[in-house]
């Protein structure tokens, strides 16, 4: 439902647990879809279009906040001829989760290398959460346990202005909210970009284990 202004100011507060493995199926509008990767347009967040390596990795937090929220579906291209494309067409069908200022705590990203991860953490230590600015994020499975403040679902997701210049294609399917909160979040990713990115404790390691 797509709320008006004075709709939005008293929308309550929406919680429960997420899990987006269909949202990319019902999210997208017949003839939406362009052949090609989608272009985000947002100013700082892609200096460049880039192909995505069609590898996956697995990124959990404790915690994240948000202040502007944007989600929509589109779709991500690999570079032509890429191995990891096997029948896919080297298209991966995404939910694009964009944030214009975020903070993680606990972060965990790691990357299946064939036998062993390759595994990063920051934001580890109490009152040194992971800090991003406008973070865009690719994934085909989103859990956790969410809420929102105002929130608007079933919006074009071309007309979204929580995250500045970030939008999704005319008649695609979008939803967006003031702020957003998930514990316990994991996410099964293809691509995050960000305007600014500020990881203390980083570590990079390799690892028997991923996140």
């Amino acid at each position: 439902m797509a709320s008006t202004d004075s709709a939005a100011d008293t929308a309550p507060v929406q919680e429960g647990r997420i899990r987006w493995r269909r949202f990319a199926a019902t999210a997208l509008t017949a003839g939406a879809l362009s052949a090609g990767m989608v272009f985000l347009t947002a100013q700082g967040v892609l200096a460049a279009q880039f192909y995505i390596s069609g590898i996956p990795f697995t990124v959990t937090a404790d915690k994240l906040t948000g202040t502007g929220f944007e989600q929509f579906a589109a779709i991500d291209e690999m570079a032509p001829g890429s191995p990891n494309a096997g029948d896919t067409g080297g298209q991966v069908v995404v939910i694009v989760s964009a944030i214009h200022r975020a903070e993680l705590i606990n972060l965990c990203q790691s990357i299946s290398m064939g036998g062993i991860n390759m595994k990063i953490t920051a934001g580890t230590a109490p009152g040194r959460p992971v800090k991003a600015r406008n973070l865009v994020v690719d994934s085909d499975d989103i859990t956790g346990n969410a809420s929102f403040d105002n929130i608007d679902i079933g919006q074009d997701a071309s007309t979204l202005d929580k995250v500045p210049g970030v939008r999704g294609n005319l008649g695609v399917f979008g939803q967006q909210a003031d702020t957003v909160e998930i514990t316990n979040l994991r996410q099964h990713n293809y691509a995050t970009t960000a305007a600014a990115f500020t990881l203390p404790n980083l570590r990079m390691r390799f690892s028997s284990t991923g996140c």
